[in-house]
């Protein structure tokens, strides 16, 4: 082919009430591809008055098919129309980012972030649940190439019938950005906060598991420490209770842009994510790339993106997670090395360079 090649990006998730990791993820490797490929890239979404809010902006132009994002979604899981090309034109390659599949005009990439639905369908809406199941079949189905952002996700897929030869790891990468520590001073005084504090950051939700972490810090008989809870509300799960238990000890602070969370990774003591299953856990690789110590949950993906460079525990052990946080907080040496090997590995392992070129392999070989 004597010209890059022309890829449609699916981003109506951008628009979502909660975006959540699926957009971070899409709009991440659109960065990452327009940085290290020549990959010649279009979004497409459903009918919108408006753009998403900034944090969630494409920067690839978005073409926007007629229907509005519930009649889109149904059309496309249930009648297999109307084509992504409708909207961007003739494409070699359609790449479903989230789990809305589109029907397969021209040679389809998917992204099987997780299939965590399928173990325990009360951790996602009834309607979700529906949706996901029909995004399955037709991945499954129609998908020349599936890519998983993990190894734990890539095995579920194989265990769940994908043909194995489709699948491809395809991690994302990280960007460390440093924080200027007048950023840190900022984000501190914006939200109340002492010199320690444990953050969390995340969409809440029943699997990322907070009823534990929240038992864990109570049971902490540090006043001064603070935890942190940075990330917008989503579906099926009431921590409030929890909350006002411990008063001024927990600080929910909802969704904050990007500049405002790195500042917090960098000015937190200690980041814990005893998630029940992710698809990746990139929040885990932003804490370790601004030098923060993680404690993640073993025998999960995100055990395998901390590695030997975060602190794992059994993320149901109630008592398991209060003592690695009374273990870094009480050890400020073994916590800076922990979180300079967290630096070290990010940077060493997770590139956006490495991940925008196994997604343009993954193009390549779906439009051969």
């Amino acid at each position: 082919m004597d010209r890059p090649l022309r890829v449609a990006v699916t981003l109506e998730q951008c628009w979502h009430a909660v975006p959540g990791g699926t957009a971070r993820a899409a709009l991440d490797s659109i960065l990452a591809l327009q940085a290290h490929t020549d990959v010649d890239m279009v979004g497409v979404s459903a009918r919108h008055g408006s753009p998403p809010p900034p944090a969630w902006a494409p920067s690839i132009p978005v073409e926007r098919l007629p229907l509005p994002r519930l009649a889109l979604y149904e059309s496309w899981h249930r009648l297999r129309r109307p084509a992504v090309e409708r909207a961007t034109g003739p494409v070699d390659v359609i790449h479903a980012t989230g789990m809305a599949v589109p029907p397969p005009s021209a040679p389809l990439v998917v992204t099987v972030h997780d299939l965590a639905f399928l173990r325990d369908p009360a951790r996602a809406t009834r309607r979700g649940a529906s949706f996901f199941r029909r995004a399955i079949e037709l991945a499954r189905a129609d998908a020349t190439i599936v890519i998983c952002p993990s190894r734990a996700t890539l095995d579920d897929c194989a265990a769940n019938g994908f043909d194995r030869s489709r699948l491809r790891l395809v991690p994302w990468g990280i960007e460390a950005e440093p924080v200027d520590p007048d950023a840190v001073t900022e984000v501190r005084a914006r939200f109340g906060l002492g010199d320690r504090f444990v953050l969390w950051s995340g969409t809440i939700e029943p699997r990322k598991n907070l009823p534990t972490l929240l038992d864990a810090f109570e049971r902490l008989d540090d006043p001064d420490v603070t935890l942190v809870l940075a990330g917008p509300q989503g579906w099926n799960e009431d921590i409030a209770p929890r909350i006002e238990r411990l008063g001024r000890r927990v600080k929910a602070v909802g969704f904050v842009d990007p500049d405002v969370l790195r500042a917090l990774y960098a000015g937190a003591s200690v980041f814990c994510f005893p998630s029940l299953e992710e698809g990746f856990g990139l929040p885990v690789l932003e804490a370790m790339a601004q030098g923060t110590p993680v404690i993640t949950s073993s025998g999960t993906a995100t055990a395998e993106v901390a590695g030997d460079a975060g602190v794992l525990v059994d993320p149901t052990d109630v008592t398991a997670l209060a003592d690695a946080l009374r273990g870094v907080l009480a050890d400020a040496t073994a916590a800076a090395a922990l979180g300079e090997a967290g630096r070290a590995r990010a940077a060493a392992e997770f590139s956006w360079s490495r991940t925008a070129d196994a997604l343009l392999g993954a193009y390549e070989e779906a439009a051969a």
